[in-house]
């Protein structure tokens, strides 16, 4: 299971911050709003994830099936979020400014502040699209065998 999230954690990572340089090269990295695909991008990746743990193991259970969509999305914002710190610190300093100036507030956050967002919005994100894959992915109970497990 480890390599299972690892690897696709890994992978999340490496697709967001390659769209992320893309949209750089391009010139719409100042577009929150583009960001929106990330969701995209993470929800492919958890539930490649889940289903390949599933198709792995006869007996799925919910309980790993859940681990393996909140850590391979939890490892994917994490290193979205230390590449963006990298970003910010080191290469485009006056990037988090100007995101912070476009959203019109009238006080200094910080990058700081910048990467707590993005790091609780991939926290948010994983979790909202592993429980909603699992629905898809666990086994239903409306059938001859699940029967026997109702009062």
């Amino acid at each position: 299971m480890i390599k299972v999230y690892s690897r696709y954690g890994i992978g999340i990572a490496i697709v967001l911050i390659a769209y992320f340089l893309l949209l750089k090269l391009v010139g719409l990295h100042q577009y929150p709003v583009l960001s929106a695909v990330n969701g995209l991008i993470f929800g492919a990746g958890i539930y490649m994830a889940m289903k390949k743990y599933s198709e792995r193991k006869r007996n799925f259970k919910y309980e790993k099936g859940f681990e393996v969509g909140l850590l391979s999305g939890g490892i994917a914002s994490i290193l979205f979020t230390l590449f963006m710190a990298i970003y910010m610190y080191q290469i485009d300093t006056e990037f988090a400014e100007n995101i912070m100036n476009a959203w019109n507030l009238e006080y200094d956050m910080g990058t700081l502040m910048l990467l707590l967002s993005i790091l609780i919005m991939g926290f948010s994100t994983t979790l909202v699209l592993t429980l909603a894959f699992m629905q898809l992915l666990k086994k239903s109970w409306n059938t001859q065998d699940g029967n026997r497990n109702t009062l």
